[in-house]
């Protein structure tokens, strides 16, 4: 399975035990405008680095942080690489 796939299986996961409406997951939506708030976040990213195995926001500056989905991919692609 992909980082991409994988994440967007553990966003669904979440938001349907959050009974969060998420938002449809394109590349452009704004992580604010996900149906997910603080905690639903959260979770998603203790689970993918569970999964994953990488904690891309460790290193990252507070400047960096992702605001897409996009950029949110592509954090994790680029950690795990």
């Amino acid at each position: 399975m992909s980082i991409e796939s994988t994440i967007r299986n553990h966003l669904e996961e979440v938001a349907r035990e959050c009974n969060s409406d998420l938002a449809p997951l394109t590349d452009d939506l704004l992580l604010t405008k996900s149906g997910l708030d603080s905690l639903g976040w959260a979770i998603v990213v203790t689970r993918l680095e569970e999964a994953l195995g990488v904690d891309p926001f460790a290193e990252l500056e507070q400047s960096h942080f992702p605001t897409t989905l996009g950029d949110f991919v592509r954090i994790y692609e680029d950690a795990a690489t």
